[in-house]
């Protein structure tokens, strides 16, 4: 059978060492920027996977602590394996005044302390001389149902992992939060990889979310800044049958690998179930030597001889479970696990530095799982260079008619690997008309605009300059948007009618103008981070700085949807005719061979226009022959500017596949 493996998204970053170097006080680049913000009492810190969010927290609450009156510190994380992110930390060594310290006794996510959590957790707020506790988000929500609102007097509350939190009337997390916030003197700091969440409810409501001092750090700062990783690949591996068949043509036991299944719900299930999935991967990794029982790891003998620590997270009996945690929660050597494979751990704050290979099976419908799960292999470490997310998905048969289900999910992950680019692109600034008097130093990734409204108010600002990622991930996620995308939807509906939908959806507070201001700047940002800037000659252009330093005025192009459009020429009626989410199927046809790309782009094309078999004869018997004349034999093309051009040539792809299943034997209803 054949398969198919290709790099989507190849990455190489600087290696500036700015994202781990630390200052005076002991402070990463991301720590240092969100100790500024101390003073706040509730405070956003988004930033990355792996980028240091668990320190910053230390330092902060520990500020809070000694100087701010605050008399208690509550750390709240998803899954109890988090929690040894949040363990005890020497700061004093690195120049902090004071170091992190937990009472093993109120950390509850150790999986030795299990007993009467709940208990313990209330019992903190009675203790005199307890400072921290650690517990799971269910702790929380658990516990607070026994308490009353001004318990949180004086505490600071870190919930890790926000975005589980929901605006939702019915979120627990939700309502733990909007009660500390309004009916008590708390403080709260929220830290999260990805401000947005799978089901496409906000996160806080927009009156709350307001009230948040916002820190925002991205993904290209905190790799461009790394001593040691230098590259992120992102790809996607297509297979014909079962993954069980074809995951060891992927899978590098020579690299540290997070193997996540897919779940008996998803369509690349064997359907075997999880267990016999897991036997089955470890038959590929080699065969088993010993277990050990004291830890629960797995030493598998590899074709080569060498002995493997495979690690076991989807047993479901709890003792065998807190046992193989108990172990990962402890490591302290590259060499203390080499592969752990998962179903629905191992993924937003599992700190494992010396991994190097997430290896994802099946599609995923949201888009913050691909983030934390990139997240478990992007921690700076030495000796790793490269980083590589693999995403294997089931290649659609030609001969199936259910192809249309297999393209849908091609679009869902093409969509999520779009974000990739976006999120891990430099920033650019976006202005209507050059100040002469601003430093050189400021006009690096700046361009020029013609049309662009100018941020008119404190809001706009502050969602473009910090929440311009979040917004796009909600606006790709948005179910109007998301149709729009894979039917026939114009490109000035997209820009003009559907975004600022989404935008007010989020923003209800923002008047008419200023929707249109924070429209245009997501558009531009997402053109620009999505296609490379070039010269004349192809050639790419790194950044668009001073006078002395920028090509030519004639040179600055920028290549759009196939096309060149010179940056001084760009306009915001210019960018309304393009729909930069189109660029998916861009990302597709570079992802297949070219006998599996044509049964894609011919489904696609033949998808993108609602034309009944009738008017596609029609046009084929009439305008379309006209046409063909016309022009000495060429056919239409469906990338053609002009839409009655590309109707005519969905007309002609529907009649050759139509021809291409009865020449086959095959044919569906209409």
């Amino acid at each position: 059978m054949e398969q198919f493996s290709n790099s989507i998204v190849d990455i190489s970053y600087q290696q500036t060492g700015a994202a781990t170097a630390v200052n005076t006080l002991g402070m990463r680049e991301m720590q240092a920027l969100a100790y500024e913000a101390r003073d706040k009492r509730f405070l956003l810190i988004k930033a990355p996977p792996a980028s240091g969010k668990s320190r910053a927290l230390m330092f902060i609450a520990l500020e809070k602590l000694v100087n701010q009156g605050i008399k208690k510190v509550i750390v709240a994380v998803p899954e109890k394996s988090i929690g040894r992110s949040f363990k005890n930390t020497n700061l004093v060594n690195s120049g902090f005044f004071a170091n992190w310290e937990v009472p093993p006794y109120f950390n509850l996510t150790d999986v030795k302390n299990e007993q009467d959590k709940k208990g313990r957790f209330i019992e903190f707020f009675h203790h005199k001389g307890a400072k921290v506790l650690i517990c799971a988000h269910a702790t929380l929500r658990n516990g607070m149902k026994e308490l009353p609102d001004e318990m949180f007097n004086d505490t600071l509350l870190a919930i890790d992992e926000f975005h589980h939190t929901s605006a939702d009337a019915n979120s627990n997390l939700g309502d733990v939060v909007r009660r500390v916030m309004y009916h008590s003197t708390g403080h709260i700091i929220a830290m999260t990889g990805s401000y947005f969440r799978g089901d496409g409810i906000p996160v806080l409501r927009p009156e709350d979310e307001v009230k948040f001092f916002p820190i925002t750090y991205n993904y290209y700062q905190q790799l461009n800044g790394y001593k040691y990783l230098k590259n992120l690949i992102l790809g996607y591996h297509f297979y014909h049958g079962s993954y069980l068949d074809h995951i060891g043509e992927v899978l590098d036991t020579h690299k540290k690998t997070i193997i996540h299944i897919p779940s008996v719900n998803q369509r690349a299930a064997t359907g075997l179930g999880k267990y016999q999935e897991t036997a089955d991967i470890m038959k590929v990794i080699g065969t088993l030597d010993h277990k050990d029982y004291n830890t629960g790891i797995y030493y598998l003998k590899a074709a080569d001889g060498r002995i493997l620590k495979v690690a076991d997270l989807v047993e479901d009996e709890q003792k065998e479970r807190n046992m193989v945690q108990g172990y990962l929660q402890n490591i302290k050597d590259r060499d203390d696990v080499d592969i752990i494979i998962a179903l629905g751990t191992a993924k937003e704050g599992f700190d494992w530095q010396w991994c190097e290979m997430c290896l994802t099976v099946g599609v995923r419908g949201s888009l913050t799982e691909v983030i934390q799960i990139i997240g478990r292999c992007t921690r700076d470490c030495e000796g790793k260079e490269t980083a590589r997310f693999v995403n294997m998905i089931a290649m659609p048969e030609a001969e199936q008619a259910e192809v249309k289900v297999a393209v849908n999910d091609f679009l869902k992950a093409i969509t999520a690997s779009l974000l990739m680019e976006q999120v891990m692109a430099p920033s650019w600034k976006f202005k209507t008309v050059k100040d002469d008097d601003e430093p050189h130093e400021d006009l690096v990734h700046t361009i020029v605009v013609e049309g662009l409204k100018p941020l008119s108010s404190v809001k706009t600002k502050t969602i473009v300059e910090s929440q311009l990622d979040d917004l796009k991930a909600t606006i790709l996620q948005d179910d109007m948007v998301v149709k729009a995308l894979s039917g026939s939807t114009t490109a000035e509906t997209i820009t003009q009618h559907l975004i600022p939908k989404v935008i007010r959806e989020r923003y209800p507070d923002l008047n008419e103008g200023e929707v249109e201001e924070v429209r245009q700047r997501v558009l531009l940002d997402t053109i620009i981070k999505g296609n490379d800037i070039i010269d004349e000659k192809g050639n790419p252009i790194s950044t668009i700085t001073d006078e002395e330093d920028k090509p030519s005025e004639g040179n600055r192009l920028i290549k759009i949807a196939n096309r060149f459009i010179n940056i001084d020429k760009l306009s915001i009626n210019l960018i309304d005719t393009i729909n930069p989410f189109q660029r998916a199927y861009e990302v597709i046809s570079k992802s297949v061979d070219a006998k599996t790309l044509k049964v894609i782009q011919d489904t696609i094309a033949e998808q993108k226009y609602d034309m009944t078999l009738e008017q596609a004869i029609t046009l084929f018997k009439g305008p379309l022959k006209e046409y063909v004349a016309k022009h000495d034999g060429k056919v239409p093309s469906v990338d053609d500017p002009d839409p009655k051009v590309r109707e005519l040539a969905i007309a002609l792809q529907k009649i050759k596949n139509l021809k291409q299943r009865k020449l086959s034997g095959l044919e569906y209803e209409e």
